[in-house]
């Protein structure tokens, strides 16, 4: 039985939001007008300000992706997302980057879980050599195009929820098994591995993995801390 490994994506190896950034492509691209952008620059700029938190920022964002993909092509879908990853893929931490190589060396199964989209997930860990991706899937009709909906909902929002059904389905085991989150919505998985890591983490999980006694690790620049 294979050790699993699970990573957050956004935030804990990508130095951004996979969904951001594509979010911005698409109004780039003309895809998405660029009305989009006044349904989350207000939460933007009180988050960049420190007026306000990143979780109502990321929502905004969730939200205004949310209501501007329907009846949007798959295929300029894929095309946008390819163009992003060719400018955003290294763009990502040293110390998850250096943890990722080392446990696919000692054979680890590689595990990603994210709220962006699968399609945009799928494309940023095919680099690093990621076993299984989960993300947000959302429903397309017969003629390719986006119907608004998304599907398993449920499911991708419980981190541990995938978790237990990737060993399940995959045969791994939980011993020696390492997590990665950077919020307190990854708690409920990080308290499933032996070995939780909370990188740069938020206030709320960061009071937690102090009295869980969890291994904390912040990059800042060119250094990486051990609190």
């Amino acid at each position: 039985m294979k050790k699993v490994a699970i990573f957050d994506i956004d935030g804990t190896i990508f130095r951004s939001s996979l969904l951001i950034e594509i979010t911005e492509a698409l109004i780039q691209e003309g895809i998405f007008p660029k009305t989009v952008k006044d349904i989350y620059i207000k939460a933007y700029e009180n988050w960049a300000n420190r007026k306000g938190s990143y979780d109502k920022y990321i929502n905004a964002v969730i939200h205004a992706f949310g209501q501007s993909i329907k009846g949007m092509c798959y295929n300029d879908f894929v095309r946008v997302t390819k163009k992003v990853m060719v400018s955003h893929q290294k763009r990502v931490y040293r110390y998850t980057r250096e943890l990722v190589k080392d446990l696919k060396k000692k054979k680890y199964y590689l595990l990603a879980i994210s709220g962006s989209p699968k399609t945009v997930v799928d494309e940023f860990c095919k680099k690093w050599g990621f076993d299984k991706t989960y993300g947000r899937i959302y429903e397309l009709d017969k003629s390719g195009k986006f119907t608004g909906k998304i599907l398993h909902e449920d499911l991708i929002d419980d981190k541990a929820r995938v978790l237990e059904r990737a060993i399940e389905k995959e045969g791994l085991t939980l011993s020696g098994s390492v997590g990665v989150g950077d919020s307190e919505i990854d708690i409920a998985f990080l308290k499933m591995v032996e070995k939780p890591i909370c990188f740069n983490p938020n206030s709320k999980l960061y009071r937690h993995a102090k009295s869980a006694k969890w291994k904390i690790v912040v990059e800042r620049k060119d250094m990486v801390y051990f609190i």
